[in-house]
């Protein structure tokens, strides 16, 4: 059995200098009602804040968002870094609008799956769909 959304920690923010802020406060929204314990970052978010922030707080996943297209560049060596200070099994999700320019989803989805991100999600996923994936992602280990 999986745990509950009382149980569960994640912590949330807008990478590199991006300052998007306004889905980011919808993603804690979303999360927060839904019962999760949520660590928001806010914008401009270095990864080795993320993983501090995950370090601190045991967190069960880090929800990485990006809108202003650099996100593969900002996200590189993300899961290389959860692992060199001890959090390698961490659920690492992202989602926004990722790269610059005309790619198609599923190879932007390709591209941050070999990056060691769980989840991939495009731009205007409903914050629904990443708490579903997250509680079956915790409850199947």
């Amino acid at each position: 059995m999986g745990k509950s959304a009382e149980e569960i920690t994640v912590v949330m923010g807008v990478i590199g200098a991006d300052v998007h802020a306004i889905g980011n406060k919808i993603l804690e929204y979303a999360f927060r009602e839904a019962g999760f314990n949520v660590v928001n970052l806010g914008v401009m978010v270095s990864q080795i804040e993320f993983v501090e922030a995950a370090l601190e707080t045991a967190a069960d996943a880090i929800l990485v968002s990006s809108l202003y297209g650099h996100g593969e560049m900002d996200c590189q060596g993300l899961r290389e870094l959860c692992i060199e200070m001890g959090l390698g099994e961490i659920l690492l999700y992202v989602g926004g609008n990722l790269v610059i320019g005309k790619t198609s989803f599923p190879e932007v989805e390709a591209k941050f799956k070999k990056m060691g991100f769980n989840r991939v999600y495009p731009p205007g996923t409903l914050p629904e769909t990443a708490i579903r994936d997250l509680l079956g992602d915790l409850a199947n280990g």
